[in-house]
């Protein structure tokens, strides 16, 4: 009798249980065009897509101050990825309506 036991493979785990709703791949890879979404923050909705962003101790700090200003002084509970969605419409239509003026150009020109 063997000592080994025997596991499950990659592929018996992280095998597809359903047809999906969307194809992984594009048929057309050499145009790749984003949907027209409509203009303004998400708010509060299920997100397929995820991005990783490191902050400093300093940074966190702050947004968690902003967060706990946001719901004490002004009665808006909002979560961390809600204000940092916000903050990221407001930087993107700045750049948009504003341009070489924007202060997104501006300050990552310094």
């Amino acid at each position: 009798m063997p000592r080994r036991v025997s596991l499950p493979t990659a592929d018996d785990l992280f095998r597809p249980t359903s047809e999906p709703a969307v194809r992984a791949v594009p048929d057309a890879p050499e145009q790749i065009v984003a949907p027209e979404a409509p203009k303004g923050p998400s708010g509060r909705v299920k997100h397929d897509e995820k991005i990783t962003v490191y902050v400093t101790a300093a940074e966190l700090l702050e947004l968690e101050q902003a967060r706990l200003v946001l719901r004490g002084q002004f009665g808006i509970p909002v979560d961390r990825g809600r204000l940092v969605r916000e903050a990221l419409h407001i930087v993107l239509a700045g750049l948009e309506s504003e341009g070489e003026d924007s202060a997104l150009v501006r300050r990552l020109r310094e």
